[in-house]
């Protein structure tokens, strides 16, 4: 049986840029990590418009990005910089990994 990847990389600049989109919505600044989970759920949503197929999308937010400014303020000033893990830093990374069920 195949196991389904749960997990996706995506680039800091696309989650700032969702962060930015979630505040002009919501009112609420949220903090970098779970930003990514909220640009997860804009690119699963936007695959479920172009599919045609419905879909129930939940995802969480914790914490506020108050104390994250200066990472906003990188974002805003085209400071950031999106930066891909060579795959043999990840492999030696993922050897002390336990392999669950």
């Amino acid at each position: 049986m195949r196991q389904r990847r749960w997990y996706r990389s995506i680039p800091q600049t696309e989650c700032f840029a969702t962060a930015l989109q979630f505040a002009k919505v919501e009112g609420i600044v949220p903090a970098p990590e779970p930003t990514h989970a909220l640009a997860a759920a804009i690119r699963e949503a936007q695959a479920c418009r172009e599919s045609g197929e419905g879909k129930v999308i939940l995802t969480a937010l914790c914490g506020h990005g108050h104390l994250d400014l200066a990472a906003y303020e990188q974002y805003l000033g085209g400071q950031m910089v999106d930066y891909d893990l060579p795959d043999d830093q990840i492999a030696t990374a993922m050897r002390d990994v336990p392999v669950l069920g």
